[in-house]
């Protein structure tokens, strides 16, 4: 069994015995059970929402960083919630007589013990992982231009893996080694670093060609593939493990070709729109008593708007008008399209606005009227919607869904401030947009609190 798998078995495995364990442990210290009374059977519902909040946050893949700042305040925020639905389900749903509702107290502190605990014996397979790896590499066939481009975007997105450019008849017809630019990457022949490089390769990547792999090298990928090292085209190895969809492999018969989930999931459209309405009421309902003083605190700055509406593209290219809390001058009438770090256009209370995110509460009236959803890509002004279709092949393609508060790119890429920031963001939107579920909009909802908890404002 290959070593990722093993690490993901033994995660499952050692999170069962902690809930177990800690159940029976502060159900025994209550005096709820005596020590020979094991719970089982019950723990079946934390045991289930605990893999589920942790899988949402990927803390069963062995690629996840369980040291980083950021994967520790996720895996913390995903058992809170789970602790917050289990209490409600225990105690408001589940009818009178359930082993579990002896005690709030015995549920409570065996899930915020869970947090720790499930934490620590992460870092110590994360960390031996790490000890023990010897130098991993990913293996590219294709063009230098291409392997320079995938090699920038292992860098990005801090991969430790490095790329091997390997290379074949097929591909090196047309030029030589010294042909080659300085920034291009050396290669070698693919069958060669296959032999060089046996079991430190953790995968091939190939770029998309209508040229034939040569008979050997389709042979020994082939066997590679079967003994667990596996092979992706450049676009499915995005999808895999940077969960985007390149543009590159985009165009106007790619959607009909590949479709997008969302078509095929009426039930959960409708399901999405009924969470909407719920929890943009219940939102707008907790938002009521900050509404007046963030309203005050506007007004006194400059004695303008309180509101700030702007026209957006939504679901279909139908256009309203969002509406959020004013954070910019009034005075400024020709400003730049986008906001930068420490734009002297947003006032001091309106950057306070923005890092708590209370300045984006009424739009949860676009959501409520139905303009807007609470999960999908950021709804963009029409002047720049305009300059973005000329551009860019395919942005209409975003225009599938309704735009949300919060989405796959907001949580995965930074505010985009440039043509090249929007087609990177666009790579996200069409992944959401393709593989629209409940587990990706749950998972967005974790990674959105972790953002307000710790992110930025802009």
């Amino acid at each position: 069994m290959p070593q990722g798998r093993t690490i993901t078995l033994a995660l499952v495995l050692l999170d069962f015995l902690a809930v177990v364990v800690l159940y029976n442990f502060f159900a025994w210290t209550r005096g709820v059970v005596s020590w020979h009374d094991l719970i089982m059977t019950p723990l079946l519902l934390p045991t289930a929402l605990t893999f589920l909040g942790i899988y949402l946050i990927d803390g069963y893949n062995p690629r996840t960083d369980m040291m980083s700042v950021t994967y520790t305040s996720l895996h913390a925020i995903a058992l809170v919630f789970v602790l917050l639905f289990m209490l409600l389900v225990t105690f408001a749903i589940i009818s009178a007589g359930f082993p579990l509702q002896g005690s709030r107290f015995v549920t409570t502190s065996a899930l915020l013990a869970l947090i720790p605990v499930t934490l620590s014996y992460r870092r110590y397979f994360y960390q031996r992982q790490q000890a023990r790896t010897q130098q991993r590499y990913f293996m590219f066939l294709g063009s230098p231009e291409n392997c320079t481009a995938f090699k920038e975007e292992c860098q990005k997105s801090g991969m430790v893996q490095a790329v091997l450019y390997a290379t074949h008849a097929t591909f090196a017809r047309g030029f030589t080694q010294p042909e080659l630019t300085t920034s291009a990457p050396p290669f070698g022949d693919v069958v060669h670093y296959l032999e060089e490089y046996e079991g430190q390769i953790d995968a091939i990547i190939l770029r998309e060609s209508s040229n034939e792999l040569p008979v050997a090298v389709a042979q020994k990928l082939m066997e590679l593939h079967f003994s667990g090292v596996p092979t992706y085209t450049l676009e499915l190895f995005n999808e895999v493990y940077w969960r985007k969809i390149p543009l590159y492999r985009l165009n106007q018969t790619w959607l009909f070709q590949e479709g997008f989930r969302i078509a095929r999931e009426p039930v959960y459209e409708r399901l999405k729109r009924l969470t909407d309405i719920i929890m943009a009421s219940v939102g707008l309902l907790f938002a009521l008593p900050l509404l007046p003083i963030a309203a005050a605190g506007i007004w006194l700055q400059d004695r303008g708007p309180i509101f700030f509406l702007q026209p957006r593209v939504g679901k279909n290219r139908h256009l309203f008008n969002i509406v959020k809390l004013r954070t910019m001058r009034t005075d400024d009438t020709a400003g730049a399209d986008y906001t930068a770090v420490g734009d002297a256009r947003i006032t001091r209370f309106g950057r306070f606005l923005r890092q708590t995110r209370i300045d984006e509460v009424p739009q949860l009236w676009n959501v409520l009227v139905g303009d807007m959803s609470l999960i999908g890509p950021r709804a963009e002004w029409v002047k720049l919607v305009t300059d973005y279709e000329a551009k860019i092949p395919c942005y209409h393609f975003r225009h599938l869904v309704k735009p949300g508060i919060t989405g796959w790119a907001q949580v995965n890429y930074p505010y985009g401030a440039n043509l090249a920031d929007t087609q990177r963001k666009l790579e996200y939107d069409l992944y959401y947009i393709r593989y629209f579920s409940f587990v990706l909009d749950a998972s967005i909802v974790l990674k959105t609190i972790h953002l307000m908890l710790f992110g930025k404002g802009r």
